[in-house]
């Protein structure tokens, strides 16, 4: 049978701008094994359509990968701020289009990570202001027709993939 593991210790660390943390752990079988993990704070993203059900997308540079992507709209959730303010603030900031907001359920990040991403959509989405984006962000806001929109997300070309099959899924236009 699958149990929870015996948490040892904990030791913080960084790596870059990068929190990480040490944990060790007493396996079922005994043994210690250390495991990094990734410290992330909790984020956001929003499967956001406008009228015509074009999907708001942010065409950015992602150095993981090394290459520009058409992602989903997010961000970090600020201390002290609700995820939906969060959503409605990084997509305003990222795009300039602002909708009405659902949300949509948390999901985690993955195996190695305490991140926990808030997936949101936005319907009936307008431009409403130009962009205001931080000084590392350089951000092309770009609308794609909702097919061709389900082919990107097959494609596996964007990082929030999770975001995007929920929201669809949500919308009933999976």
């Amino acid at each position: 049978m699958i149990s929870t593991w015996k948490k040892l210790k904990e030791e913080p660390f960084r790596a870059g701008f990068r929190k990480l943390v040490k944990r060790t752990f007493q396996m079922p079988d005994n043994r210690i094994v250390d495991f990094d993990i990734k410290q992330e704070g909790p984020v956001v993203c929003v499967l956001a359509l406008t009228k015509n059900n074009n999907i708001v997308l942010a065409k950015q540079f992602r150095p993981g990968p090394e290459k520009v992507l058409l992602e989903l709209p997010g961000g970090g959730v600020d201390t002290g701020e609700t995820p939906e303010k969060a959503a409605r603030r990084e997509f305003l900031e990222e795009t300039g289009y602002t909708g009405d907001f659902q949300f949509v359920g948390a999901s985690l990040g993955d195996a190695y990570s305490t991140l926990i991403r808030y997936n949101f959509v936005a319907t009936n989405c307008y431009k409403k202001q130009e962009q205001n984006l931080e000084d590392n962000e350089f951000i092309e806001a770009v609308e794609m027709p909702l097919e061709e929109f389900r082919k990107h997300l097959r494609s596996g070309q964007l990082t929030d993939i999770t975001t995007g099959y929920l929201g669809l899924d949500y919308l009933n236009l999976l």
